[in-house]
């Protein structure tokens, strides 16, 4: 724990309404009441939401050092108990995203043997397959301009589904667009309300996020025990369901059919947000900067001449790299990550209780003063090697950090990278819409489309 006992001060307390505090700011504006938080008060803020006797409050930490601090270095202290992560273990299960303890590192376990270096760069030509037949339904029909986050959150899902399931793609696609963003708005909402409806009452919302969880697990269901009939799970399968139904030690069995439920539900969820986040905006920055969008160009005619890119392509690409990730420093899938301390600490000198509810923001701290200049400019080139060197390492976490990071990043980089690089063979892009309206429900979220119009390049 930290010890800065001689420096503890009280956090300053944003401003709000007399009696309910910051609730309406944060149910309206999540992201822009933390950015106004760190602009005011500094980077340790407490937030309170509420009416007195149903008050909520957080502490919300900005810094790269205090994110650091809250996801690595004293992460054994900082747990996934607050209000959110119950919302999302009630929605979702207690999968590798929400689950603790000794249930985390056994699932850990588990699933670490598939996401190996080498085994997710043998997904490569599965996810070029879907790239392909994205950008061959545009030609067919003859679009001329399309919604790129839309696209991308179709072509991610599909990617992560086909890697998922085989070929059963298109029934659990369908599902997933259906059922995700209702999910999401209803954990969104319950995590926010001072006073929380038993989710078993019948209320008209109640009954509908019902419908929408049912959907998902029967999906699920199905996929899992058409495979089990088939006995394909014992076959040479490489998609992973058929791997996670034969992941199995001596330590930690196997799972079992609600915790192979839970697996593919945070797979769907997690596998595709990330992907679909960064490449929709890398495709919507890069039609907003021309002079970003040649560069790309340029190397990736260079680099691939023409051929589908693989997973051994990646070193050779680092501007396209660089588009992505700045695309993830301006566009973080997961904007806000919550946390629960369990003894007291402190954080850059500021006291952190007991029990208190503790966020850091990627949105916020991707766009810090300390360490971004002019940090809303879009700027590839402040991931080159030696600009990243010069920074905190937690100056950039859009995939979270410390023991609990993100068990997919490297399945993300690859797919964001394959897919940018092979839209870019094929297309230019021409900026429609200039601003994009964003919401933070479990994932930033676009309130409306990005826009833009396809200009095909010859060769």
């Amino acid at each position: 724990m930290s010890t800065e006992t001689h420096t503890r001060t009280e956090a300053p307390v944003l401003a709000g309404l007399p009696v309910l505090g910051s609730m309406f700011d944060l149910k309206n504006d999540s992201l822009g009441t933390f950015l106004r938080a760190r602009r005011e008060l500094g980077d340790v803020v407490r937030i309170t939401a509420g009416p007195p006797g149903a008050r909520a409050q957080v502490y919300a930490v900005f810094s790269a050092e205090g994110a650091q601090q809250v996801l690595a270095g004293e992460s054994a202290n900082f747990r996934k108990d607050n209000a959110f992560y119950q919302e999302i273990r009630e929605s979702f299960g207690n999968g590798l995203l929400t689950s603790q303890d000794d249930d985390y590192l056994r699932q850990r376990r588990l699933v670490q043997p598939l996401f190996t270096k080498r085994r997710v760069d043998g997904y490569a030509d599965a996810i070029a397959t879907e790239v392909t037949t994205l950008t061959g339904e545009w030609e067919k029909a003859g679009a001329t301009t399309v919604d790129v986050l839309h696209e991308s959150t179709r072509l991610a899902l599909r990617a992560v589904a086909r890697i998922l399931f085989g070929t059963d793609v298109d029934s659990a696609v369908e599902v997933v667009e259906r059922c995700f963003p209702g999910v999401g708005s209803y954990v969104l909402r319950r995590g926010y309300a001072p006073v929380k409806v038993p989710r078993d009452w019948p209320t008209p919302g109640n009954r509908r996020a019902a419908a929408l969880h049912q959907a998902l697990y029967e999906e699920c269901d199905r996929i899992i025990a058409t495979r089990r009939a088939t006995g394909r799970e014992a076959a040479d399968g490489d998609d992973l369901l058929t791997l996670l139904m034969r992941a199995e030690s001596a330590e930690d069995g196997a799972f079992d059919a609600t915790e192979l439920r839970e697996q593919v539900l945070v797979f769907l969820l997690a596998g595709h947000e990330t992907t679909a986040t960064s490449l929709g905006f890398a495709l919507h920055l890069l039609a907003l900067h021309p002079e970003a969008q040649r560069r790309a160009h340029e190397e990736v005619d260079r680099v691939l001449a023409g051929r589908t890119p693989g997973a051994a392509d990646l070193d050779a690409l680092p501007y396209v790299t660089r588009v992505l990730k700045e695309a993830m420093r301006l566009f973080p899938a997961a904007p806000v990550i919550g946390r629960r301390a369990v003894a007291a600490t402190t954080i850059g000198g500021v006291a952190i209780p007991a029990g208190a509810d503790v966020i850091v923001a990627p949105w916020v701290t991707h766009r810090h003063p300390a360490y971004w200049e002019d940090a809303e400019r879009f700027d590839p080139d402040r991931f080159t090697p030696e600009a990243e060197a010069g920074r905190p390492r937690y100056a950039w976490f859009p995939f979270g950090g410390g023991p609990r990071a993100c068990i997919g990043q490297h399945f993300s980089m690859l797919e964001s990278v394959i897919a940018l690089a092979m839209i870019l063979q094929r297309h230019g892009l021409e900026a429609v819409d200039t601003e994009v309206p964003l919401t933070s429900a479990i994932t930033l979220q676009a309130g409306g489309p990005a826009r833009c119009r396809l200009v095909p390049r010859e060769g």
